[in-house]
């Protein structure tokens, strides 16, 4: 399996420094939660039902009703090559490693493609994947690139599928309002911006057909009821929404600052984390896990992906073990 962040308790055991001591900066999931109101008792009692007022909600939230909920994107992007014959799929090189195994593990080709390469990938694959944000680098391709990928696919009967978990802090470059467009997949996960990793809840965006398929094969119940009242509280809070912008921002400019003082460079990123290529990460993770503070690193190219401290005490922990990070390497 594809290694990822947030693995903080086999961090604990490994360094001997207690869980709770630790910051955790090791994912791009907010720091901040919009923790669900207090559900009625038939939220835990009764089976999930259609008719509550998830969807209803979620398509004012992304401008879409051509949305199915699923229980995360992971379970999303792991559906998806099942629905179609093995073929030929290109994914954006670098980016979240789960895609490329999810279409290898259900049998089609798969190559790993630079962005200057998807308008030929798309001319010779089945389907193309693209993160946008990408995860980790942060990168975003235009729109219009994006939406030519997509006629170009739709052809021949190809996908583009659009990996959006990272988007909400910027909502205009979101395809989610063009979902149900033949050719066009957006998964959407309310596990990052809204701060709900645990709930497992997402969303993709598909034309009429995928989307029935997709719900036979996730089968029925697949999103828990407390999953989906969390989430419809979490969708529906307009004020919290513009509060997280505003403090995401703010957590970002402080980290960019943060990162600039210890001399490292911010090559990337996006309103939730930072991307610093530097041949030093192996070394300057592994020193500031000894100092309790968890990070990402990656080892093509490089680099090191830092999520924003939680608390003043996250902030100034990262602060003091930076230093010594630097000056190690």
């Amino acid at each position: 399996m594809p290694e990822h962040g947030g693995r903080l308790l086999a961090a604990a055991q490994r360094y001997g420094i207690p869980a709770d001591q630790w910051a955790d900066l090791s994912t791009g999931i907010s720091p901040w939660a919009r923790m669900p109101d207090e559900p009625p008792t038939s939220v835990w009692q009764r089976l999930p039902e259609e008719e509550d007022r998830l969807m209803e909600i979620a398509a004012r939230y992304y401008g879409t009703d051509a949305l199915l909920a699923t229980p995360g994107t992971q379970a999303a992007l792991q559906a998806l090559p099942r629905l179609r014959e093995p073929g030929r799929v290109a994914i954006t090189r670098g980016s979240y490693a789960e895609h490329a195994a999810a279409w290898r593990a259900a049998g089609h080709e798969v190559s790993l493609a630079d962005d200057a390469d998807l308008v030929d990938a798309s001319e010779a694959c089945d389907a193309v994947v693209v993160v946008n944000p990408d995860n980790p680098t942060g990168r975003k391709i235009r729109r219009a690139t994006l939406l030519s990928l997509r006629a170009r696919l739709a052809v021949r009967g190809g996908w583009l599928v659009v990996d959006e978990a990272f988007v909400d802090p910027a909502p205009m470059t979101s395809l989610a309002p063009l979902s149900g467009t033949e050719g066009l997949v957006v998964l959407r996960s309310l596990g990052k911006f809204f701060g709900l990793a645990g709930v497992r809840l997402g969303f993709a965006g598909l034309p009429p057909a995928l989307r029935e398929a997709m719900a036979a094969h996730l089968g029925p119940w697949a999103v828990s009821n407390p999953a989906r009242w969390a989430g419809a509280c979490a969708l529906a809070d307009a004020a919290w929404q513009e509060q997280q912008c505003q403090r995401l921002h703010e957590a970002v400019e402080r980290l960019d600052r943060l990162l600039h003082e210890a001399g490292l460079p911010v090559t990337g990123g996006t309103a939730l984390f930072r991307y610093s290529r530097t041949d030093a990460a192996p070394l300057l993770a592994h020193t500031l896990a000894q100092a309790g503070v968890l990070v990402r690193p990656f080892d093509e190219p490089p680099a090191l992906r830092l999520g924003l401290p939680a608390t003043e005490t996250a902030w100034q922990q990262l602060a003091n073990a930076l230093p010594r990070s630097t000056t190690a390497s």
